[in-house]
C-alpha cells in the first residue's frame, strides 16, 4: 500500500462557493489503533454536521479532513479486533473526535461499525448510519419506546435525512401512527412514500397537526427547533416528549413546563466520544442491516455524485446547506 492516499479536506471556514473552502491533498494512510478497523472508503454522505464543522471550526491552517458516514472494506485490523476480518464490507457514521472519512482509507473504532447490507450497493449503505443511528437512538433510547409501541409521533423535517429514517422505523419497529412535516409536493410525496400516515404542511404546524391529531401527539422529533417551542406546546399532549437534533441558539423550552413536557437531546457522537467501549452503535448497524435485507428499510439516498473529490464534495455540501433536500446526498468512488 502507498505510504500516501488522496484525502479532500478544509485550512479555513469559508464560504462554500469559494474553492479552497474544500480542497484535495495527499495525505499519510493512517495505522490502526488496537481496536481499529484500516477501511478502503468507497462511499461517503453528506450531512448537516459536516457543514456546521466546515463553517464553524477553523483549522487556523491546518487541513481538517471532514466526513463521517462511510462504506468500504475492511483492509487490516487492529491487534485487539473481533468482530470483524479483512475483506469484511462495513458501514458506519465514526467519531466527531477523529479524522474524516473524506479519504481514500481510514481508521475507526470496530464498536461503532456494522457489516454492510448485502442488498445495498456501498452509495446506497454509506446514505444512512449516522441518520440511523440518530433516529433510532431517539425512538428508542431518548422516548425508551418499546417494540410495538402505540401512540402518535410527529416528525418535524420527515423528507430530510434523520427525518426519513425515523419514519421508517418507526413504521417497521412500532405500531405508532406516523406523522410527517413537509412543504413541496415532492417531499410530502417522499414522506408518504417512506410510510407516514400522514403527511402535514410544517408552515402552519398547529392547525395542520390538529387536522390530524386533534388530541395532540405524544412524541416529537425536531430538526427546526428555533422558533417552534410554543407550536410544540401546542400539539404535545400532556406528559408527552420531545426530542431536538438541531443546535437552536437561545432556546426557552419554559413554554412546555404547563403540560410537563419532557425535553430531550440526541446527539449520535454521544457514545463514540464518552462511551467509547459501548458496543452500542455495532449492534444498532448489524440489526438495522438485516432490517434492510428483509426489506423492512430502503435507502435515502436521492443524489450520487462522483468521483470523491473537493469538487464534487463542495457540490454535495451546497446542496446540503440548503436545508431543502429530500433524503440524502453520496459521493462515490476514488
Amino acid at each position: 500500500m502507498n505510504d500516501l492516499m488522496r484525502a479532500v479536506g478544509y485550512r479555513r471556514s469559508l464560504p462554500i462557493t469559494d474553492p479552497e473552502s474544500l480542497t484535495d491533498a495527499e495525505i499519510p494512510v493512517p495505522t490502526p489503533g488496537p481496536h481499529d478497523l484500516l477501511v478502503r472508503v468507497e462511499a461517503v454522505s453528506v450531512n448537516p454536521v459536516d457543514v456546521k464543522v466546515r463553517a464553524g471550526n477553523d483549522p487556523g491552517g491546518e487541513l481538517k479532513v471532514l466526513g463521517y458516514d462511510a462504506a468500504g472494506v475492511v483492509v487490516a485490523v487492529g491487534e485487539r479486533v473481533g468482530r470483524f476480518a479483512v475483506g469484511d464490507e462495513v458501514w458506519y457514521a465514526g467519531s466527531i473526535g477523529r479524522p474524516g472519512t473524506n479519504a481514500q482509507f481510514h481508521t475507526v473504532d470496530e464498536r461503532v461499525v456494522g457489516h454492510k447490507p448485502k442488498t445495498l450497493d456501498f452509495a446506497e449503505a454509506a446514505a444512512l448510519p449516522l441518520t440511523t443511528i440518530t433516529a433510532w437512538e431517539t425512538l428508542f433510547d431518548r422516548f425508551r419506546l418499546a417494540k410495538g409501541a402505540t401512540g402518535t409521533l410527529l416528525v418535524v423535517g420527515g423528507a430530510g435525512g434523520v427525518g426519513s429514517m425515523a419514519v421508517q422505523l418507526a413504521r417497521a419497529l412500532t405500531d405508532l401512527t406516523v406523522i410527517g412535516t413537509a412543504s413541496r409536493p415532492e417531499s410530502r410525496q417522499w414522506v408518504g412514500e417512506l410510510g407516514a400516515h400522514h403527511v402535514v404542511d410544517h408552515h402552519d404546524l398547529v392547525d395542520s397537526v390538529r387536522a390530524v391529531a386533534p388530541d395532540g401527539v405524544d412524541y416529537l422529533i425536531s430538526a427546526f427547533t428555533a422558533g417552534n417551542v410554543e407550536r410544540y406546546a401546542e400539539i404535545v399532549r400532556p406528559g408527552g416528549q420531545i426530542t431536538a437534533i438541531d443546535d437552536p441558539e437561545e432556546l426557552d423550552v419554559l413554554p412546555l413546563k404547563a403540560k410537563s413536557i419532557a425535553w430531550h437531546w440526541e446527539f449520535m457522537f454521544t457514545r463514540p466520544l464518552f462511551l467509547p467501549t459501548d458496543p452500542g452503535q455495532h449492534e444498532l448497524l448489524e440489526e438495522v442491516a438485516r432490517l434492510v435485507e428483509a426489506g423492512s428499510l430502503r435507502t435515502t439516498l436521492t443524489r450520487r455524485l462522483g468521483p470523491i473529490n473537493a469538487e464534487n464534495l463542495r457540490r454535495a455540501h451546497e446542496l446540503v446547506e440548503t436545508y431543502a433536500t429530500i433524503g440524502k446526498v453520496v459521493v462515490a468512488g476514488f
